[in-house]
């Protein structure tokens, strides 16, 4: 494989929408998540109101990349080879010789090797996106409360709940009817969540359009709502991109029907015959209407995505697309603290307690990228890669903070790669992550 990637080399450029294309402003839209889910847990379920007081120091908890026990309650951070780096039961962190003592030096009970361990599966759930990061912490404070009503039970069975809150505000139906908290909310006030594409991604799309790239818009959010973010975030410029094909639900292998125009009460389809709004399509359907579009008999995808599990592991695995990760912890990085993402404009204008950005670092989690193993003295010579930053590696072409971030440049412009045969720093840009670039500083010290 050559070292360096172009985007002026692909044929067809395809987005994920939901903080990819669309950037949330995560200290308003994570407490607006969490609230949708706990006010279902107390309301409909009889779950202990103290869910509902949530206060600024409780956000520190969220750190994308951790795994859920649901049948024990604890939380993990794994280290590339699969063994455990810090837990929590609930909310409450485990000192490190307790989790030497829980979880010993071998592999975590459910890992499995990279292909064979999924996100999601009955008995733990991985999250790896800002939609899911507000839910951990509900669930993390769940555990606490069931704890404490039932004298540290070691058995939990509240998963089955957080399943139907998830139906209920974020089924198929929920924005055209209006039910829940999440979509009334975000139809009320878009601007209060939503981030509007600077002007340079406009023109970014535009010059792709006009280098002959189809652009493809992939996401798993329905349609009605995929067309207020586009509206709200694109304004006119969508209007003008004839290229653009939107597909739901891809994500990527998963779906074997095919039905147009997003109306599930229609004949499914055999193909793809033209540019439009599909549903609960997959990449075979897809990139045949691709090979219609570019008349090529094996056009080149790259696809950008902020979910490692629903997007850049699928696209890459199963249909072997270029892949750029949407990387927000790359954000600021330089200075140790998350970029400040709020236009100045609007700073002042909501108050009330403010979650963190949960794309800052956990006090409680640390890094993203690389931790010390627990339990053992001499942390500085024990430095290890995380699970997460080891699959950025894997099955990422490039990582970015933001499309912003590339947005200026030409589309000949070459990226090198990543590859197990360079620097484990090659692969991000504008540049790694800090703590990547010291650990590789004191490894060849």
């Amino acid at each position: 494989m050559a070292q360096h990637f172009s985007l002026a080399a692909c044929d067809v450029v395809g987005f994920d929408l939901d903080h990819t294309l669309c950037r949330y402003n995560l200290p308003e839209s994570a407490p607006l998540i969490y609230n949708s889910f706990a006010q279902f847990l107390v309301k409909e379920k009889g779950y202990d109101k103290e869910l509902l007081n949530v206060t600024p120091e409780h956000w520190d908890f969220c750190c994308k990349g951790l795994a859920l026990d649901l049948e024990e309650g604890n939380f993990i951070k794994l280290a590339d080879n699969g063994t455990v780096l810090r837990a929590s039961h609930g909310t409450r962190m485990m000192a490190p010789e307790e989790v030497a003592e829980e979880f010993g030096r071998k592999e975590w009970k459910h890992f499995m090797s990279d292909f064979g361990m999924s996100c999601r599966s009955g008995k733990y759930y991985f999250y790896d996106n800002y939609f899911d990061l507000p839910g951990a912490l509900l669930c993390a404070r769940v555990v606490d409360s069931l704890t404490k009503q039932n004298n540290g039970q070691k058995a939990f069975d509240f998963w089955k709940d957080i399943v139907a809150g998830i139906q209920h505000n974020y089924r198929m139906s929920a924005f055209k009817e209006n039910c829940g908290i999440y979509f009334p909310e975000i139809k009320r006030d878009p601007g209060r969540y939503l981030h509007s594409c600077p002007e340079s991604v406009k023109k970014w799309l535009w010059q792709l359009k006009n280098a002959g790239k189809v652009l493809v818009l992939i996401t798993s959010s329905h349609s009605d709502y995929c067309r207020l973010l586009c509206k709200h975030i694109l304004g006119h410029a969508q209007c003008g991109l004839p290229n653009w094909v939107p597909s739901r639900n891809s994500k990527v292998q998963d779906c074997q029907t095919v039905f147009p125009e997003n109306d599930e009460e229609q004949e499914a389809l055999p193909s793809l015959d033209k540019p439009g709004w599909y549903s609960q399509g997959n990449a075979v359907h897809l990139y045949e209407l691709l090979k219609k579009m570019t008349g090529k008999p094996e056009p080149k995808v790259v696809y950008f995505g902020d979910s490692m599990h629903s997007d850049i592991f699928p696209a890459r695995h199963y249909s072997n697309w270029e892949t750029v990760l949407i990387l927000e912890e790359l954000r600021g990085d330089r200075n140790g603290k998350p970029e400040d993402s709020e236009p100045l404009e609007k700073k002042g204008k909501y108050e009330g307690q403010k979650a963190k950005p949960l794309n800052s670092l956990s006090k409680k989690w640390g890094s993203f990228f690389v931790d010390s193993i627990s339990g053992l003295k001499n942390t500085e010579d024990s430095l290890v890669n995380t699970w997460s930053c080891k699959r950025i590696s894997t099955y990422s072409t490039i990582a970015i903070p933001s499309i912003e971030a590339i947005a200026e440049l030409p589309l000949d412009y070459k990226f090198t790669r990543f590859s197990s045969n360079n620097s484990k720093t090659v692969g991000y840009y504008p540049h790694p992550p800090v703590v990547l670039s010291n650990d590789e500083t004191l490894t060849n010290k």
